[in-house]
Order: structure tokens, then sequence, then C-alpha cells
């Protein structure tokens, strides 16, 4: 039997707008999107992508992680722009690009969209910069020959595998967890409360402004894109990736923020001693969430690491 404070919530969820159902809708919640002049809608490896492109010279890619869009990089893109062609795509399930098949929410699916993608737009990497597990399909894409620029950027990225003796047994149960569709069902409808929405996000250590909870809002009342994100969760395995780096070819930024709950700022050592080249940059003071909350030192560290 279900415990009452579930089946109270589900009770509550049927009054839901059928509008907080499915994936993001590009009219409705796209009309004030970041940047929106620069939104493309491009066909690319079975999925209808939404992607943004500003500027011209060096490509720059950015991915950003797990539940979020490309509003991560709402002040990013204009000020970049002037010096890069910047590619920022929405990943599969997020935001408003398609949801693949449950194989393309893998970490090697989800490389091997992002590099279609990239075959459609006809451009190719010169430097990459990922948040989170965006930082993770970048390096994979590295090292499987899929894109080679000169540099990349780990912005909090969650590169090493969860350790302790439970490890085998949590994958199996987030991935349990992300099939059932109830799931997803109640986490959006939570996610109608704001102060939920402004509290998963302070809990990664990180404050951002108003406009940047609410975009975050705004998504996950759509059961469409938490259910990518849980999938996306539920599908990750990181165990063979760190054992790859000491071949990597580009060089390796590993942007910290020292109040980082989601990953352990720890881990970055623990990288730089796999991959000696790697270079550990720590922002004080900022969370997971960092490159939000200090757009601006963020980019002046970008223009110094690609230079």
């Amino acid at each position: 039997m279900l415990p009452r404070k579930i089946l109270e919530t589900a009770l509550l969820a049927l009054d839901r707008p059928p509008a907080a159902r499915g994936k993001p809708d590009w009219s409705s919640d796209g009309r004030d999107w970041p940047n929106r002049q620069f939104s493309r809608f491009i066909q690319a490896g079975g999925l209808t992508w939404h992607v943004q492109v500003a500027g011209s010279g060096p490509v720059l890619l950015l991915l950003h992680g797990t539940g979020a869009a490309t509003h991560t990089w709402r002040d990013f893109l204009v000020p970049l722009s002037a010096h890069y062609t910047v590619v920022a795509p929405d990943l599969p399930g997020h935001g408003f690009t398609d949801t693949p098949p449950e194989a393309g929410m893998t970490m090697p699916g989800m490389a091997n969209g992002v590099t279609a993608l990239l075959k459609a737009l006809d451009l190719a990497p010169d430097f990459a910069a990922g948040h989170s597990a965006g930082a993770a399909i970048m390096l994979m894409m590295c090292l499987s020959g899929q894109m080679s620029p000169r540099v990349v950027v780990s912005l909090n990225g969650a590169l090493m595998p969860y350790g302790g003796p439970m490890s085998g047994v949590l994958a199996p149960i987030a991935r349990t967890i992300a099939r059932n569709p109830f799931v997803p069902f109640l986490f959006s409808f939570r996610a109608s409360d704001p102060k939920v929405v402004s509290k998963l996000l302070s809990n990664t250590g990180s404050k951002i402004d108003e406009a940047g909870e609410r975009y975050y809002a705004r998504l996950a009342r759509r059961t469409g894109h938490t259910g990518a994100a849980l999938s996306m969760m539920g599908n990750w395995d990181l165990t063979g990736l760190a054992a790859d780096l000491p071949r990597l070819q580009p060089r390796l930024v590993l942007i910290v923020g020292e109040l980082d709950r989601a990953i352990p700022p720890a881990d970055a050592e623990r990288l730089a001693a796999i991959c000696p080249s790697a270079r550990i940059i720590r922002m004080p003071g900022l969370g997971h969430l960092s490159h939000e909350e200090r757009p601006a030192e963020t980019i002046a560290l970008f223009d110094e690491v690609f230079a």
C-alpha cells in the first residue's frame, strides 16, 4: 500500500493543468527564453535539437548538466560570442530537445547525439566547457575521438563514480526509480512550489539569481524534462571514464566551487592524480552552480585558459 503522503500528493496532482505534463513547449515555456534570438531547431541523430549558436571565430561548445538546459549559459552567450562561435545545445530530453530511447540517455548515447548535432551544424569545437555531467560527456567525446578541442574545461564536473560499498547497489535502484512514470509526475508536481526548487538549488551550495531559479522551476514542472533528467541519472556510469583520462589529448582544466555540495571538491585532486596534466582552479565561496553565481569571473577564466 502506498504511504499516505504519496497518495495525498497523487490526488492533488490530478488537478494540475495539462500544460505541466509532457516536454517543455517552445511557444509557452520558451516565450522569453534567454538568448532566444540565437535559438535554432536542428534535426540530427533522429532527434529535433534545440541549440543556440552565436558569434564567430573559434568554435566553443558548451554543455549543461543534468536537469538544466541552455538557460544555464544565459549570461555567457553574448559576451563569449564576441570572440568565439558559441554552440550551446539542450541535451537529449532536456529543455526543448527531443527525448531519445533509453540507450540515448546513457553517457555514450549522449556523446553520440552531440556528435551528430555538431556534424549537422558542420562545426568542430576548438574549445569545450561542460558543467557537471556535461563535462563527462565532453571527455568521453574526446577519448572516443568524436572531437578534438585544444582545451576542455570542467565546471564542477561529475567525473568520478560514487564510491563506497553501496555504489553497486544504488545504480540499479536509481534506474528502477527512473523507469517509474509516477516518479517524474511527483517531482513535477512538487516543483509547482517555487520554494521547493529554490531549496533544491541552494542544497547544491549555490545561490543563483531569481531569474535562474524561475527557469529551473519552469522546466522542472514539466514531466518530460524531469523524467529525462531522472533517466539520465539512472543510466549514468562513470566507472571507465577516470581510468581512461591518462590518455586524454586536450588540456584539462578543472574549475571547482569550493562549497559544492553536489560533487565533492576533493574529486579534483583525485582527478589530477590520474591526469597529471590537469590544472585545478578553485572558486572560493561558490557551489555547484558557480558559473551561474559568478558568470563574469568564469568568462574571464575561459579567456585565460583558452589563450
